[in-house]
């Protein structure tokens, strides 16, 4: 595109030393053409109103900048260059209207700016439609309680495995969060279980009269002491339906052994660590998924012990159930050593016990 020679004239003018006035007239006069015709422009033609733009905003002050960031953020194909450089705008006027909706900005850019910028400017990013993990793994890690309330509640925004369990962690004490958290309809059902075992009573309340379908599935899952949430229905829920049969399907075939186990685990398969390991122990889903949310790491160490798992796949096990933040070389020390002194025999005996009481207290479920 040749700019007009109206138009060629005026930032001539705009950019002459001391034009302060004429340069915020030329960037309104510049936004208005780019914006009349923006669906009309070709990429080369949107370049060349990205460096008369660029040169124009170089030292106007904050209200322009606030104006053109506001008429330029919603539109599809906005000036990419200029469309960054208000992003990472310190005043958050400035750039809060371009992180929330442009589409402009490309991925490598918000991860930058998320990783670097402000508080203000990573919430203004935690309001943007869609978030993907990448994402929101840094909003959780960096951000404040705004910032993380508002990702929380994003309903665009998707979450790792490891984003989840920072979430929860980070809710502990804060019920707003954690009903944020829980109204999730993709949280994984043991983050859903780990939310509800730290989660006050009011957050369990609201969570009850937020999804009455859910009430039963709640209550089941408060139950107990110190908050070791099951439900009865683990072993057929939603969540385990599809590991369930992979896992059944692998054990018919009789190749369900201590790698497939180790693979699960590697792979942060949580669900068909969980049903792999119930096989192998004979004990119900629910049973072994309660040993794998609980702080301590005891029962796992059985379980993997009983079912004849070699140190290298039981420690595969702890790390998938220490999460993100996972274990510390001393916490692996002293597993080891536990490992290296547990019984088999004892091992299974403790199992067998397991079985029997999970049987005597619902025979379904085994």
């Amino acid at each position: 595109m040749v700019p007009p020679e109206t138009l060629i004239s005026t930032v001539e003018n705009a950019l002459k030393p001391g034009a302060t006035g004429d340069r915020v007239e030329a960037l309104r006069y510049v936004s208005d053409l780019f914006e009349f015709g923006s669906e009309q422009f070709t990429e080369v033609q949107i370049a060349e109103f990205d460096d008369i733009l660029l040169r124009l905003i170089a030292d106007v002050e904050t209200s322009a900048r606030v104006l053109l960031a506001s008429r330029l953020a919603p539109i599809r194909n906005a000036p990419p260059v200029v469309i960054r450089n208000l992003a990472f705008d310190d005043a958050i006027d400035v750039a809060g209207p371009v992180l929330t909706q442009s589409q402009r900005l490309d991925r490598a850019a918000l991860i930058e700016n998320a990783k670097t910028k402000s508080q203000l400017h990573l919430l203004a990013i935690s309001r943007r439609p869609a978030l993907e993990e990448a994402l929101t793994d840094i909003l959780i890690e960096r951000g404040n309680r705004a910032v993380v309330q508002s990702t929380a509640a994003n309903p665009g925004a998707k979450f790792s495995d490891e984003g989840f369990a920072k979430l929860i962690e980070r809710s502990e004490g804060d019920d707003s969060l954690a009903l944020s958290i829980g109204a999730r309809g993709d949280i994984p059902r043991h983050h859903f279980l780990k939310l509800l075992a730290k989660a006050s009573l009011t957050v369990r309340a609201k969570l009850e009269a937020e999804d009455p379908q859910n009430t039963t599935e709640i209550q089941r899952a408060v139950a107990g002491a110190a908050g070791l949430m099951q439900a009865r229905s683990a072993a057929v829920s939603r969540d385990y339906a599809t590991a369930r049969a992979k896992v059944s399907a692998l054990r018919a075939a009789g190749k369900l052994g201590e790698a497939d186990v180790e693979a699960f685990a590697k792979a942060g398969q949580f669900e068909e660590t969980t049903v792999a390991l119930g096989l192998l122990c004979d004990l119900p889903v629910d049973a072994v998924e309660r040993a794998m949310i609980q702080d301590r790491a005891e029962t796992i160490l059985i379980l993997t012990r009983a079912a004849g798992l070699t140190w290298r796949s039981a420690k595969a096990v702890l790390l998938l159930r220490a999460g993100k933040g996972g274990m510390s070389a001393h916490e692996l020390e002293q597993s080891l050593a536990s490992y290296a002194r547990l019984k088999l025999k004892t091992a299974q005996e403790i199992v067998r016990f397991q079985r029997k009481r999970a049987a005597e207290a619902d025979p379904r479920l085994h």
